[in-house]
C-alpha cells in the first residue's frame, strides 16, 4: 500500500456566492465523504485551506498577499490516504463533492525516502 495526497482545486466558496443553505448542504457532502474514508480505514488526514494567499518569489524572496478572486483556481484543500496505486485513488475521488463546481482532483503520490 501507498500514500497519496488528493488536492482539492477549484474557485473559492466565498467567490462563487453559495446561499448559507447551499454551504450546509455542501458540508454535509464533504462530512460524509470524509465518515466513508475514515470507516474503510484509508483516511490519514486532510484540511481544508483558507483563502488568504502569500507568495513568496524569487532571488530576492518577494513576498506579496493575493486575494483568491486574483486567481482563476486555489488549493482548498487535500486529504492523504493509503491505497494499492493511481486507480484505487481515482475510485476514492469519484465521490469528491464539489466537480459540479467545476473544481477537480489532482492525484499525487507521497514519495518515500529512505533515511
Amino acid at each position: 500500500m501507498k500514500q497519496f495526497m488528493m488536492i482539492f482545486i477549484g474557485e473559492d466558496y466565498a467567490d462563487l456566492g453559495l446561499s448559507p443553505e447551499e454551504m450546509q448542504n455542501r458540508m454535509g457532502k464533504w462530512f460524509a465523504w470524509s465518515q466513508k474514508m475514515d470507516a474503510a480505514g484509508i483516511k490519514h488526514e486532510g484540511e481544508a485551506l483558507t483563502s488568504k494567499i502569500r507568495r513568496i518569489s524569487g532571488v530576492e524572496r518577494t513576498a506579496k498577499d493575493i486575494a483568491s478572486t486574483e486567481l482563476k483556481e486555489i488549493v482548498g484543500g487535500y486529504y492523504t490516504v493509503t491505497a494499492k496505486d493511481f486507480d484505487a485513488v481515482e475510485e476514492i475521488a469519484k465521490d469528491f463533492p464539489d466537480y459540479d463546481l467545476g473544481s477537480y482532483v489532482e492525484i499525487r503520490e507521497v514519495m518515500v525516502f529512505d533515511h
